[in-house]
């Protein structure tokens, strides 16, 4: 069942996860530039020159061009943007599941760091750092004027040596510090455990050991409940922003015996491509709900369509991300690369999520707790500038709170699943109809 794809969800750990396809020769545009371009350019080269030779201070030229680069960029959409040598190995590192570092997922927020989450048994968890902090300092320097990737870089560094960070948090009466001993990252991909009679499945990433994890897991319950006794599955798939497409389509294909389960979509035609489901139900058959929220970006969004459009499982929770663009890596010289956003993905129905995100079958919302009833947790990517706009996008957008309990007795959500696969709680969007399955 196992695919060697050339299609790459990445950027996983800083933010929400982008569709990426790796490519392996020069681009080569399909229309000359026009005369009035080439002006344009000149003129870029003339001021490069003049603030090389006449800014107050001498520049640094790598930056300069760099910064230049990324400013022509960011102008297209929230998710194109040049690698250097370090950022690209920093993907292929991050990607493979294991990994130097802190162990945080981040993003920018009002001039500062914000933690999405600290991972699973990480040196920022151990620490005590928290989801919604905001670092302010990194080693006594202030974050405000770094970018995103210079602050990331700053947390960087050699295994075993510690970094002190100056951490924000709300109810605090004052910044709190806190020291972290950097470490390998092994990113556990599933985590797993017995809900009583039911398999409950976590995927937190979807990297190079996602589905091997997944089929392990999957044995491991069946064994451990009894397959007589096990009366189905939670996919629970709340607050992965992505990852490794062919991871995707993998985990897609262990719940599915046949059926498409992603087509993307390009500006040729040609670029237009289609990934199938395979025979082979991991699970048999029984019963599975597939949890979401805002925080369900990229491949989450891939598996979490697959299995609706399909009636293959009931999608319970709350409006996904709705990251739907395909960005292809492209090599450049001295180990770079650039990110371009080149297609959108669609679902087996042929619905593009970019901008809107997947509807659950079943809403339940997460009650909060009261220290953070009056932050705004919603994600989506509708609200990031510049970002392409959808097909389906409407004036409601894409996003919803992302936020999971970590008691499973708040888990509301959770709770929801649980009690409809036990036969406690009815709703007649489950079990999911098969008569309203897409056509194999």
């Amino acid at each position: 069942m196992l695919r060697k794809l050339s299609l790459l969800f990445a950027g996983a750990l800083f933010g929400a996860g982008a569709t990426i396809m790796l490519a392996g020769q020069p681009v080569i545009s399909a229309n000359a530039a026009g005369s009035e371009t080439y002006k344009n350019l000149a003129i870029f080269g003339d001021i490069f020159e003049r603030v090389r030779s006449n800014y107050v201070e001498e520049p640094n030229e790598e930056e300069l061009v760099e910064s230049a680069i990324n400013g022509m960029l960011s102008a297209l959409d929230p998710h194109s943007s040049y690698l250097n040598a370090d950022d690209a190995e920093d993907m292929r590192t991050q990607t493979s599941g294991e990994f130097g570092g802190l162990g945080i997922e981040v993003t920018m927020e009002d001039e500062l760091v914000k933690v999405i989450t600290p991972m699973y048994q990480s040196p920022a968890e151990a620490a005590g750092v928290l989801a919604g902090d905001f670092i302010s300092q990194i080693d006594g320097e202030e974050v405000r004027g770094l970018t995103l990737q210079q602050a990331v870089e700053k947390m960087r560094g050699p295994v075993n040596t510690p970094i002190v960070l100056e951490l924000l948090r709300e109810g605090a009466d004052k910044p709190i510090e806190v020291t972290i001993i950097r470490d390998i990252i092994k990113v556990q991909a599933v985590k797993y455990r017995a809900e009583g009679d039911i398999g409950y499945l976590r995927v937190i990433s979807f990297t190079q050991k996602t589905y091997s994890d997944l089929e392990k897991a999957i044995d491991s319950l069946t064994e451990e409940i009894g397959e007589d006794k096990l009366k189905g599955f939670v996919l629970d798939m709340r607050l992965n922003p992505g990852g490794l497409l062919d991871q995707a389509i993998n985990v897609s294909d262990a719940f599915l015996e046949k059926g498409l389960i992603v087509s993307t979509r390009g500006r040729d035609d040609r670029d237009s491509r289609r990934f199938s489901a395979r025979a082979g139900d991991l699970v048999d058959g029984k019963p599975v709900i597939v949890l979401i929220n805002g925080g369900s970006a990229s491949a989450s969004e891939i598996v979490a369509g697959a299995l609706q459009d399909h009636r293959r499982a009931t999608v319970l929770g709350t409006q996904s991300f709705g990251k739907g663009s395909v960005q292809t890596i492209i090599p450049l010289g001295e180990g770079g690369a650039l990110r371009l956003t080149t297609a959108l993905y669609y679902t087996p129905a042929g619905v593009s999520i970019q901008g809107k995100g997947i509807t659950p079958d079943i809403k339940v919302n997460q009650t909060l707790p009261e220290e953070l009833q009056d932050r705004d947790l919603t994600r989506g990517e509708s609200d990031l500038r510049g970002h392409i706009a959808g097909e389906e996008e409407d004036e409601e957008g894409s996003g919803s709170v992302a936020y999971v309990p970590q008691d499973p007795s708040e888990d509301d959500q959770l709770t929801f699943a649980l009690e409809l696969l036990r036969g406690e709680r009815v709703d007649e969007a489950f079990p999911p109809d098969p008569s309203k399955a897409l056509p194999n």
